[in-house]
């Protein structure tokens, strides 16, 4: 009798070992899926954290695009406003000196009459360069400007007749002609 218990008892035993050793297989089989799936979602997270440097790495490239965009906006913003000043000071400086011109010319012209010599042709005739003559007002975010229209005598014809000093002449005076006009800068507007 004590035999068939220890039998009983190895026969348990055994009926433990295999449940157990189910189990542990079972179990087994569990943690090789979880290590492959912490494997895969450690590649997927090295890829992930990859993609993130070169997003990041772009990001980068675009701002210091973007800060380069604006330096250039900003020199292009001084560079506008001084040729503005610029263009101001050779318009004044060119007013003023057309301004001393013709008294000048005046003068010069009523001494010449005195003796009876013909008066000098007007600068637009002898040159056929331009006179200053105000058009428009014209206003921008950087500095208020006044533009000039330049007015210029057309070329004369070949078959023109010639004037006493030799020059080419039109058969009437014309005074004011279609206009020459200074672009405005851009970003300028109405």
């Amino acid at each position: 009798m004590a035999d068939e218990q220890e039998i009983m008892c190895k026969l348990e035993s055994i009926k433990e070992i295999r449940n157990k050793t189910l189990q542990m297989e079972k179990i087994k089989a569990r943690l090789k899926a979880e290590f492959e799936a912490l494997e895969s979602e450690e590649r997927h997270l090295k890829e992930y954290k990859q993609e993130m440097d070169l997003l990041l790495q772009e990001k980068m490239a675009h701002v210091e695009e973007l800060r380069l965009i604006h330096a250039d906006i900003n020199v292009m913003e001084n560079t506008i406003k001084q040729s503005e000043n610029d263009l101001n000071k050779l318009l004044e400086s060119t007013r003023r000196l057309h301004d001393e011109y013709k008294p000048l010319k005046e003068h010069v012209d009523a001494l010449r009459m005195t003796l009876g010599l013909q008066r000098l042709p007007d600068l637009c005739e002898e040159e056929e360069k331009l006179s200053l003559e105000p058009v428009c007002h014209v206003t921008n975010k950087f500095t208020e400007m006044h533009l000039y229209a330049l007015f210029a005598k057309p070329r004369v014809g070949p078959g023109t007749p010639k004037s006493q000093n030799g020059s080419k002449m039109n058969e009437e005076k014309v005074t004011v002609n279609a206009p020459l006009i200074i672009s405005p800068p851009c970003g300028l507007s109405d």
